[in-house]
């Protein structure tokens, strides 16, 4: 664990040059707006340890997958969003000697990450080998108002010393992925132009055919006078540049203005894009950096009326819950059903930027609550509209009659996950979709979405689950064989309890769909029917057949659900019992030992329980959480944060602080030592979670909006908004009880410590905690 940053509620800060921390800080202080990202790379040259990214949403390469053996359904390729262009570049040189912090004495830095406002500024002194010292301050943004654009100010003064300041703001596409096979790079160019202080270069993915422009014009000002720069034009193979030298007074400033533009044939036609990038930067730059920069805070304030969480009294944790939201709202937006929620979002590479089973499970109930209906609706189309190619992925694997199993990772809808114990079977991913649903429609009350699209994906998954399960005659049951369940320490197991629970739940759920559809939509559940070629009586039968009669591994004498067959065959070492030196796990031991051991990647019976809860009584819940929680080592990200919100459902408030504290501050502090590589975005939704599911005990169950909060003892209060079919709602939570507000013009019915209450239209109600 790393503390290096400083704690501020609003901002994060970064006070001293670390260079062996730069690449966890260029992930902490990336910065995105749904339709591109920008890792914290420097403006200027660096030959220090970094990783260069930038990312543009929706692009992608099919990187032939890497491996020494082939299976028959094994993906040929694994997606990777690519690093795209360099747009931030402006290189500099001070009478002839280049600005580079990996050589120069660094007297003083500091970066800070405003996250009230969207930006982010870099502040230092640094000392060439000549002696001569310059004192930069850089601030950029990624507008959200205008989201194909970037803006820089980047101001350098001479401290001692009159000087020629050379600059060089260029776009380079000729850039690669750290993973990328071979070295292999991705972009071939198409185009370029440079004239001036503007200049672009159009460039196409492989295979792909993606074409994407970017775009930069700059503009001079020195001791606040805007200057006319004689600029040299550079270009080479996918880069441009223009190259000018100011003659610099000492402590008078020098100013460059760059704005940018990633432009993408995804939402541009090929021919018109060089046109429209021109287009879109003439108009940025005719607001200017600083109109650009206010409408970037008044947006940005806009987001935070809406999805804010403010602690009193713990400034580490106000800091780390603001620094989760600030990383969902700028990663999506939901204007685009065709994006999804990479793990690492727009700040790293690793996982492909794809589409995992986390949007379903842990970021929908955060855009649910916090965005307008269309965003989490959007989350659920994407997976409706690769639907096909979820039924030729199960065919492909042998299933029939229209089986669909959803990737594990994809960006398409093909599978593109590299590792066998993943691809074929950690399948629980089709529960987490199915769940989906059910979850949307249960908070929005949105029952059409069934009829339009919703049941197709069921009854596909459902025939998967039917297909996939298998008769003991032993047992008389049906079993789950080969699968992998959320603890991925455990490979090809037997009956793991949560992927044969959400398997039943499923085939439960789609059943109930289905007689929905039929009794309020009779004309489109007999289109559905045909065009599912449903066989409803025979099908149905199935179904409820397996529901009746599937196996679930469980220990009576413990009074405990098991993992897999024959959990207890393993040794029963305990966390608490692991010597530091090996941690993480699955850094430190070898595969085999891990997938030997006791030890659990993250929750897996307890993720069950946290979907399920309704299931349980409180005493089979707490059996269950006090026997997983001493084997669970978290080194999943999305771990914490489901151990965080049943602890709080069985009042265990040191624990759910201790799990939250560790969900909310996972990158801030590097936990697992991995925060380089990019930030674990999509567990940062189960941050939320862990502050409004758990220490705000909030549910919806029959339509009703349930709380059920406490308080930990070391805050003063907490308050959190969340909407509610058309309602918005101001949830403040103190050491005396609990105030909600009703921000809307209809009265609301709900349940607060299990009390039927109505708050009138723009009215609030006020309850005093309950004593146990």
């Amino acid at each position: 664990m790393k503390q290096y940053l400083t704690i501020d509620e609003w901002s994060i800060i970064e006070e001293g040059f670390r260079p062996e921390y730069n690449r966890i800080s260029e992930s902490v202080f990336s910065l995105g707006n749904g339709r591109m990202g920008q890792r914290a790379n420097f403006e200027e040259t660096y030959t220090g340890e970094t990783l260069q990214g930038n990312y543009v949403a929706g692009v992608y390469y099919p990187d032939k997958t890497r491996v020494g053996w082939w299976k028959n359904g094994y993906p040929e390729y694994f997606a990777k969003v690519l690093n795209a262009a360099n747009w931030i570049g402006i290189d500099v040189t001070i009478d002839g000697e280049t600005l580079d912090l990996h050589y120069c004495q660094v007297l003083e830095f500091r970066r800070e990450l405003n996250m009230r406002e969207g930006w982010l500024e870099r502040t230092f002194t640094a000392q060439l080998p000549s002696g001569k010292q310059v004192r930069v301050v850089a601030k950029r943004f990624t507008s959200i108002v205008d989201d194909e654009v970037g803006a820089i100010k980047y101001c350098l003064t001479p401290l001692n010393f009159s000087g020629n300041i050379t600059f060089t703001p260029f776009v380079d596409v000729d850039v690669m992925n750290a993973d990328s096979n071979y070295d292999e790079k991705f972009w071939n160019e198409v185009q370029k132009e440079v004239k001036s202080l503007e200049g672009y270069v159009t460039a196409e993915t492989k295979k792909t055919a993606f074409h994407v422009c970017t775009g930069q014009k700059i503009k001079v000002t020195l001791d606040g006078e805007e200057v006319a720069v004689d600029a040299t034009n550079t270009e080479r193979s996918k880069y441009v540049a223009s190259t000018f030298t100011v003659a610099a007074n000492q402590d008078k400033d020098l100013i460059i203005y760059k704005i940018a533009a990633n432009l993408s044939s995804e939402n541009h036609p090929k021919e018109q894009l060089l046109a429209n990038t021109k287009q879109v930067i003439a108009e940025a730059y005719a607001k200017g950096f600083q109109q650009l920069l206010l409408e970037q805070i008044d947006a940005w304030a806009a987001k935070w009326e809406e999805s804010d969480i403010v602690i009193e009294g713990d400034a580490a944790a106000q800091q780390g819950i603001r620094f989760n939201i600030f990383q969902l709202n700028q990663t999506y937006t939901g204007e685009d059903e065709r994006l999804n929620i990479g793990p690492k979002g727009f700040t790293g590479e690793k996982y492909g930027g794809s589409t995992y089973w986390d949007t379903e499970a842990y970021c929908l109930p955060f855009y649910l609550a916090t965005a307008d209906q269309q965003v989490a609706r959007n989350l659920l189309v994407y997976r409706y509209k690769h639907l096909q190619k979820a039924i030729e992925n199960a065919e492909k694997l042998g299933f029939t009659n229209g089986a669909a199993l959803y990737p594990m990772v994809t960006i398409n809808g093909e599978e593109c996950h590299n590792e066998w114990e993943i691809t074929f079977e950690e399948i629980h991913r089709n529960g987490a979709i199915a769940h989906a649903i059910y979850d949307y429609i249960r908070y929005t009350g949105d029952d059409a979405y069934l009829a339009e699209y919703g049941v197709e994906v069921l009854v596909g998954i459902s025939r998967f689950w039917a297909q996939r399960v298998n008769w003991s005659a032993a047992k008389n049951q049906y079993v789950m064989l080969g699968v992998t369940g959320p603890n991925e320490y455990e490979n090809n197991v037997n009956n793991n309890w949560y992927t044969s629970t959400i398997a039943t739940w499923t085939l439960e759920y789609t059943l109930k769909a289905l007689k929905h559809v039929q009794e309020t939509n009779l004309s489109r559940y007999q289109e559905l029917v045909g065009v599912m070629n449903l066989d409803v009586a025979k099908e149905t039968e199935q179904w409820q057949h397996v529901i009746d009669h599937m196996f679930y591994a469980e220990d009576k004498d413990l009074g405990i659900f098991l993992q897999q067959d024959g959990f207890l065959d393993k040794e029963q070492t305990l966390v608490k019992d692991l010597p530091s030196q090996d941690r993480p796990l699955n850094q430190k031991w070898s595969w085999d030992r891990i997938l030997r051991s006791v030890f659990i990647k993250q929750a897996d019976v307890l993720q069950g329980i946290y979907l399920f809860e309704d299931r349980y009584d409180l005493e089979t819940i707490r059996r269950n959480y006090d026997f997983y929680e001493p084997r669970t080592v978290h080194e999943s990200s999305l771990s914490p944060c489901v151990h965080s919100i049943l602890a709080a459902k069985l009042g265990d408030e040191e624990r759910a602080y201790e799990f939250y504290l560790r969900t909310a501050r996972l990158d801030l502090d590097d936990y697992n030592n991995d925060t380089e590589d990019g930030c674990h975005t999509t567990s940062m939704a189960g941050t939320w979670m862990s502050v409004v599911q758990g220490f705000g005990g909030m549910r919806v169950r029959d339509n009703i909006l349930h709380f059920n909060p406490f308080i930990p003892a070391g805050w003063s209060s907490y308050s959190f908004k969340i909407r509610f079919r058309g309602h918005l709602l101001n949830v403040k939570v103190n050491k005396e009880g609990v105030e909600i507000e009703n921000q809307h013009i209809q009265p609301l019915s709900l349940t607060i410590f299990d009390q039927p209450q109505t708050i009138e239209a723009n009215g609030k109600v006020q309850l005093a905690h309950q004593v146990a």
